[in-house]
């Protein structure tokens, strides 16, 4: 897909003829913000993020935080950003790469719920992740780590990592016995919730899963290369569905250079894949930014936390008009502006992408996806918008 043209802060704003504030003063446009690289770096606030975000939330204007990052429960990490950005945050207005993930619980018409079904999951530290879906509504959530600590065999550097694993495993609810599969653990589906930390045994584990007869850990499926069947029959034999919560290959952190992600593991796992079938395709469901599902989800929520936020609550609610844009404000051009250039809204509210300087894009270089403008950090990014919408106060660092 051939990149969009970056405007400058001053076209683009001459590009509407009239402001869109209402005469009540009720905005009729919002702001999404991606987190690492744009609100903080590592764990610290970068500069001018905290006044941004106040004068949002002075002014009472509608604003959602996006993040592929996770690892923890919406509760803590909500938490945690309300302490370091100074303003109150709240399950309504946040969404985490792995958020969505709570829909697989109950299913849909399409998806059969999983809450009763066994799930591997993993990522984060420690069992955080396993948490995180338990509190979700998953109710039997294993972890590498349980299998590895159970059958130390099924990894042969299994004692790198043993101390570190005591700490947060559990027993298995069923044995691994290949030889009698009835009884053995079946695994229904498999999560990457977070970055890994053991990329090694994590990507052992989901391989074998992969290559399994129905998700029994321990077997392996005669149908795999087999030429008769779709996809020379990998994956044909009712094998777990594999879900990954976000596809970014980097991310910022303290470190001067963008370090590995989500996505890294990913591609390593389809290389394995790929070197192990003889490049068949690799069946999985990729969420989080840039992909239409989360930003799908991610509107719903805005609109959600708008309505409360403007349209009152009991005998003082009322109606609020239609959210006429949002403004996607991110580092990387790979998830941020890409995924707000391609959303199509389904209620259609424009999306328009704002990328800044203090993340993973480097200045200097043409990003691959061009945002609409590229501003130096947040605090400009808020300011340009509030220009373009005719919004009559001013944001002051």
């Amino acid at each position: 897909m051939a990149p969009s043209a970056t405007l400058s802060a001053d076209s683009y704003s001459r590009s509407y003829s009239t402001p869109t504030i209402a005469l009540d003063g009720v905005p009729s446009f919002a702001f999404a913000f991606d987190i690492d690289g744009v609100l903080l770096r590592s764990s610290s606030p970068i500069p001018g993020a905290k006044e941004a975000l106040r004068f949002l939330h002075d002014n009472s204007i509608p604003f959602i935080l996006l993040t592929n990052g996770g690892g923890k429960h919406e509760s803590a990490r909500v938490l945690e950003l309300s302490k370091k950005l100074g303003v109150p945050l709240s399950e309504e207005n946040f969404v985490q790469s792995h958020t969505p993930f709570k829909q697989l619980v109950q299913g849909s018409e399409e998806v059969k719920g999983l809450k009763d079904k066994t799930v591997l999951v993993t990522g984060g530290d420690g069992d955080k992740c396993r948490q995180v879906a338990e509190m979700y509504g998953f109710k039997n959530v294993i972890t590498p780590g349980d299998i590895l600590m159970a059958y130390p065999s099924i990894w042969p550097f299994n004692q790198i990592f043993s101390d570190y694993y005591q700490k947060s495993t559990r027993p298995l609810p069923r044995p691994v016995d290949h030889d009698n599969p009835a009884n053995s653990l079946k695994i229904d589906a498999v999560f990457v919730f977070n970055d890994p930390r053991d990329w090694a045994l994590d990507s052992q584990v989901i391989l074998d899963l992969l290559l399994s007869k129905e998700g029994i850990l321990g077997t392996y499926s005669d149908k795999n290369g087999d030429p008769s069947l779709p996809n020379n029959g990998w994956q044909q034999d009712n094998q777990p569905a594999l879900y990954f919560s976000n596809p970014d290959l980097f991310w910022a952190t303290n470190y001067h250079l963008p370090r590995l992600g989500q996505g890294g593991f990913q591609a390593s796992l389809e290389g394995v894949w790929n070197a192990t079938t003889g490049g068949a395709e690799l069946a999985r469901t990729t969420i989080g930014k840039p992909c239409q599902e989360t930003y799908d989800y991610a509107e719903k929520v805005l609109n959600k936390h708008r309505t409360q936020l403007l349209g009152g609550r009991g005998e003082t609610k009322h109606d609020i008009r239609k959210l006429n844009r949002v403004f996607m404000v991110g580092d990387n051009p790979e998830s941020d502006i890409r995924g707000a250039n391609n959303f199509k809204s389904p209620i259609g509210t424009e999306w328009i992408s704002v990328l800044v300087k203090t993340g993973v894009f480097r200045s200097g270089t043409t990003p691959e996806y061009s945002p609409k403008v590229i501003v130096d950090d947040v605090f400009e990014a808020v300011k340009w918008a509030l220009k373009v919408e005719g919004w009559p106060g001013r944001a002051e660092r």
